[in-house]
């Protein structure tokens, strides 16, 4: 396992305990096996092989930035005698940290594998914006420049008059 010393961190850095906790605590289980992929700038897929699990048996819960995939197997019969079991066949827990603004898109179970596509939507207000420079006249509002506008032609009617 690698260890990291952030101590050099806390020294300049305030208010990122939990960054570091999440990265001491990021051991993960090696079973069910996946993989993380980066399909756009603002879509990924999470790939899980979970064979011999039915979509009945898959539960997946969003609580705010943590995706939790739980796997339940239901009890088979015991009148069964396995002589060798090789197939990693057991309940499991995996719990993804997602980023702020992503949101899960779709899940599905086929051939036994789970894939959970992802999409980070960034609500409009916070997307940046193109602010337009005017002049000192485009802080006045639309009806005021043309009532403005109107004054000066009267004004320039009157002095060709």
């Amino acid at each position: 396992m690698r260890t990291f010393d952030y101590t050099p961190l806390f020294r300049s850095t305030v208010g990122f305990d939990r960054l570091f906790d999440m990265l001491d605590n990021g051991v993960r289980s090696e079973w069910p096996p996946y993989n993380i992929e980066k399909l756009g700038p603002d879509d990924y897929r999470i790939t899980m092989a979970i064979a011999g699990f039915s979509t009945d048996e898959v539960e997946l819960t969003q609580h705010g930035p943590e995706l939790i995939v739980t796997g339940q197997k239901k009890p088979e019969d015991s009148n069964r005698q396995i002589l060798h079991q090789g197939l990693a066949i057991g309940n499991f827990r995996q719990a993804f940290k997602l980023a702020d603004h992503v949101k899960v898109a779709r899940a599905a179970l086929e051939n036994g594998l789970l894939s959970v596509d992802l999409v980070r939507e960034i609500p409009e207000e916070l997307k940046p914006r193109r602010i337009a420079i005017g002049s000192t006249d485009s802080a006045v509002s639309g009806d005021e420049t043309a009532k403005n506008k109107q004054i000066s032609q009267d004004t320039d009617r009157q002095r060709a008059a």
